[in-house]
């Protein structure tokens, strides 16, 4: 591991996924570490999560406001002080042209240091379990809006048209990857990671928040340290 992520604090960063919830499972341990040493943090979900219910009584409209309702309120836990609900539709996201300039209008209105997103080439986690396509979806834009498209003036001109300067993002997390370089020790923010978690009960159950702990135990597997998340981090020169 790099012997400066134990210390390091980014002044901002922006955390991009799919669905409410999925910044939880990802990085809510890091996130609460970096906000707490003072870390500007920003919550960007692209979609409305408007397709995650069983329930027969359930419409896309309110399930879409309660899991809204319920990322403020995890993200709330965790320190988190902007939301961007992007509102693009559950289930159907793909890479496109138009997603990447959104992405990239977001990052240079808000300018973070670090972007932490999904790792998009890890498509099955396991044996049992296939990465959802709306999170390879979102993670693929999300590297292409931080680079090249955030960083240079003359891709997507209506965005300098509309005031949004070029931004250079200084480093790009990527979570749940196929291949971790980095692993933050969240030990004292493990609590606030479950209770960030259990903060969508549309979603989640407590063994849902259980089973996030252990992954939390897993990942730090090799490390001096119990609980981790581990993350691909990209740093760009300059």
């Amino acid at each position: 591991m790099p012997s400066d992520v134990d210390s390091y604090v980014p002044e901002s960063a922006m955390v991009v996924v799919a669905h409410p919830d999925d910044a939880e499972f990802m990085t809510a341990g890091t996130i609460a570490r970096w906000t707490r040493a003072g870390a500007r943090a920003t919550y960007v979900v692209v979609t409305r999560g408007d397709k995650g219910s069983d329930d027969p009584e359930m419409t896309p409209s309110r399930l879409a406001a309660i899991r809204e309702d319920e990322q403020r309120a995890a993200g709330a836990i965790l320190g988190v002080a902007d939301f961007v609900f992007m509102g693009y539709p559950d289930g159907y996201l793909v890479h496109t042209l138009e997603l990447r300039r959104d992405l990239a209008r977001l990052i240079r209105r808000h300018r973070p240091e670090v972007v932490i997103t999904f790792d998009p080439t890890n498509r099955f986690f396991s044996d049992s379990y296939v990465n959802h396509p709306d999170h390879r979806a979102a993670g693929d834009a999300t590297i292409d809006a931080v680079f090249p498209t955030a960083r240079d003036r003359l891709t997507f001109p209506e965005l300098l048209a509309d005031g949004f300067e070029p931004h250079k993002v200084s480093q790009l997390w990527l979570g749940a990857p196929a291949q971790a370089n980095v692993w933050v020790d969240i030990g004292d923010t493990l609590e606030l990671k479950r209770k960030a978690l259990l903060a969508h009960p549309s979603q989640l159950g407590p063994e849902v928040a259980e089973f996030a702990l252990e992954m939390a135990r897993g990942s730090a597997a090799g490390q001096d340290f119990e609980f981790a998340e581990s993350f691909r981090r990209i740093v760009f020169d300059g």
